[in-house]
């Protein structure tokens, strides 16, 4: 008989046996190399998405005075293009785009929705104009600023797809309608500046749903109406709130906001008084502006126990009585101004507040104009802080000689006693 054909040598097969072989691994081949493709050939992709969306980017720039763009070609890497930062970890892939104040004018092209990778993109200080594109798919991204262009339309409600935002500034443009409701759905937001716009409607109590760890809102320069919601009484790691320049109306919903530092909610129509304990629940208040609104009642007492507080703005409202002395506990004071109220004094009743203030060796202006102080100007005045530059006591009732002593106060530059009934020389203190 004849010996069946060997097998080879060295384990090696024959042609049909490899090809056989070859054929049932192949579907295990196809999919080794569809995932091994699935990773790098999708990172390819995404690499050529950033640099393509780029690129759409740049060439919706109508204007580039400074040529700042001109970098931006495929013969250098996109990681070296001005403005453009890019991960360390995923090479390649864009993470932050900074263009703010390079005078570029323009639409802003919603190809930028595509670097999903992205986590801070500064577009401010320019001219872009048009729409804000729906930045729905950049999940990552933490810093939004396009503060100081001419962006027009609504806010998009996809802007809270971002949901790791941290820091949104779109302040100083031209945008209209209602700050959207689903804005407190932004879990992780710090930061809201949204002033010096159009934006109508109430302030949406859904920003309740962030008072824990929200640490500034400026929605100041609009045109909000209705009260502010309790909510916003309610953020007690809040440093700095600000709604001045709007037509907010109620009251100030403060209850107890130990860590805030700024509250300026000026120019609206806030009515009632403030309650006599308001001073007792900003202890760390540096600057109070609530001029030029609806307030009335007395200026409560409590506000001489904020220690801090440097700025103190009551013009402008309806505040009644005597000046409380306890402002003279204030030692960081150097701006207060209570000019245009109905603030009391009878001769030398009501003046005392005068010698209290002058313990505030800061003070560089006092607004005392236009309100219903009568008497003589009294002598404590001279001892009021040598800092002093401004002071005004006009369309006041004041009488009887203007005090020689006011001279000691060498840093006075505006000295304003107009519309009085003060007599007697000036000469040999002024100039």
């Amino acid at each position: 008989m004849k010996e069946r054909p060997s097998k080879g040598h060295g384990g090696v097969m024959s042609a049909p046996q490899t090809a056989k072989v070859a054929m049932i691994l192949l579907p295990t081949l196809l999919l080794i190399s569809d995932a091994i493709c699935n990773t790098h050939c999708s990172a390819i992709l995404d690499n050529s998405t950033d640099m393509l969306s780029l690129l759409d980017f740049k060439r919706a720039i109508i204007n580039d005075p400074r040529q700042a763009l001109s970098s931006w070609n495929t013969g250098i890497s996109r990681c070296q293009w001005e403005g453009v930062k890019c991960s360390l970890t995923h090479p390649g892939r864009v993470t932050a785009l900074n263009l703010g104040g390079l005078g570029l004018s323009g639409p802003i092209s919603p190809s930028l929705g595509n670097l999903t990778f992205l986590k801070s993109l500064n577009l401010s200080a320019n001219g872009f104009a048009g729409e804000l594109p729906p930045f729905n798919r950049l999940h990552n991204l933490q810093r939004l600023v396009m503060r100081d262009n001419s962006l027009q339309g609504v806010i998009p409600n996809t802007l809270t797809n971002c949901s790791n935002l941290i820091h949104l500034d779109l302040s100083g443009n031209f945008l209209v309608g209602e700050i959207p409701h689903n804005i407190g759905f932004l879990s992780n937001l710090l930061s809201l500046v949204l002033f010096q716009n159009n934006l109508t409607g109430r302030i949406p109590p859904s920003l309740g749903n962030i008072s824990q760890q929200l640490k500034g809102m400026n929605l100041a320069d609009n045109q909000l109406t209705g009260s502010s919601p309790d909510e916003i009484g309610q953020m007690p790691n809040l440093l700095g709130l600000v709604l001045s320049d709007n037509r907010l109306s109620g009251e100030i919903p403060l209850y107890n906001h130990s860590s805030l530092l700024l509250l300026d909610v000026g120019s609206n129509m806030l009515e009632k008084a403030l309650t006599s304990d308001f001073g007792d629940n900003l202890p760390s208040l540096q600057t109070l502006m609530l001029g030029s609104n609806k307030l009335h009642g007395h200026i409560p007492a409590s506000l001489g126990n904020i220690s801090e507080l440097a700025t103190l703005d009551l013009s402008s409202n309806n505040f009644i009585g005597q000046v409380p002395t306890s402002l003279g506990r204030l030692g960081m004071l150097s701006f207060l101004n209570l000019q245009a109220n109905k603030l009391s004094s009878k001769d030398t009743q009501g003046w005392e507040f005068i010698g209290g203030l002058s313990n505030c060796s800061s003070l560089n202006v006092l607004g005392l104009a236009q309100n219903q102080l009568q008497g003589a100007i009294p002598n404590s005045i001279g001892k009021l802080s040598t800092q002093l530059q401004e002071l005004g006591l006009d369309e006041n009732e004041l009488s009887g000689p203007v005090l020689v002593n006011i001279g000691n106060l060498s840093a006075l530059t505006v000295l304003d006693l107009s519309n009085n009934k003060l007599d007697g020389p000036i000469e040999g203190w002024v100039g």
